[in-house]
């Protein structure tokens, strides 16, 4: 039984992917608190306590666009991996990618899940909605500190 609100860290350049996100998380059946950052370098600096975000939470999900400006998904993705306070937390590859080259190196960037977002909305929504209710609900996970 979820006490808290989720931590939920969205790494996402495409205002309507976002406003899309909010509104799937919103809706599904876990309470949650998103916090989004548009590109590489700010979410690094997010999860670093850099100035500017010195009280951010630690999040209990990352959910990851590959094609971001400043690092790209994959750097962010290994940053996390390689850094001792969140390479616990699950990061979801969330891409409009397709490409197997693409799946491959998530995964050997120890990725927990890589999705393609699908082109219909209603779907995107689903998918959303179904990712963060496994994640956040189905799934045990280390406790936050």
């Amino acid at each position: 039984m979820q006490t808290r609100p989720a931590e939920i860290l969205l790494i996402e350049d495409n205002p309507g992917d976002v406003e899309l996100i909010h509104e799937a998380l919103q809706c599904g059946s876990v309470v949650n608190r998103i916090n989004v950052a548009t590109d590489g370098e700010e979410a690094l600096a997010f999860l670093n306590h850099a100035p500017g975000f010195e009280n951010a939470p630690r999040p209990d999900l990352i959910l990851l666009d590959l094609n971001i400006p400043k690092k790209d998904g994959f750097e962010v993705l290994s940053e996390v991996k390689d850094h001792p306070s969140v390479s616990s937390v699950p990061v979801v590859i969330l891409t409009s990618s397709e490409a197997d080259r693409d799946v491959v190196k998530s995964y050997n960037l120890r990725a927990n899940c890589f999705i393609s977002k699908p082109v219909d909305v209603d779907e995107f929504l689903a998918v959303v909605r179904s990712t963060s209710e496994f994640w956040l609900s189905i799934v045990k996970l280390p406790v936050r500190s």
